[in-house]
């Protein structure tokens, strides 16, 4: 499996309006609350998880890989010295993977941020 997309936090100012949107004019399914976002299915691999407004962290997109591309890609991380963590809310704690939630059930994560400081995920279920 290539990398893919798995799932996408987007802020909007009217969490209500916007889920209605994107179910009335993408057609996508509402799977309710998970935390402060509202879930999305846009496909069987993917979601799009709207934040309300103000919710704390940046920009967030996060890939799933197959265990042995996942493993390389963090051990790249690790030997490139970029700061990661194992968690959204604590992305440069250096410890990880851990296990969070994805748009396929619970898998291994590494957060980390790009050169923009929007915070990446990868992930392997």
């Amino acid at each position: 499996m290539p990398i893919q997309l798995d799932h996408l936090i987007l802020k909007v100012n009217d969490l209500p309006a916007s889920v209605a949107f994107y179910q009335e004019v993408l057609g996508l399914g509402a799977e309710g609350p998970s935390g402060p976002f509202e879930v999305l299915r846009v496909t069987p691999e993917l979601t799009l998880q709207l934040a309300p407004w103000g919710t704390q962290g940046g920009e967030h997109l996060a890939f799933a890989l197959e265990p042995a591309e996942f493993d390389a890609v963090f051990a790249h991380i690790q030997t490139a010295g970029i700061a990661y963590g194992d968690s959204f809310h604590s992305a440069e704690n250096m410890q990880g993977p851990g296990e969070e939630d994805g748009a396929r059930g619970p898998g291994r994560a590494v957060y980390f941020f790009d050169p923009n400081r929007h915070l990446v995920e990868i992930r392997s279920y």
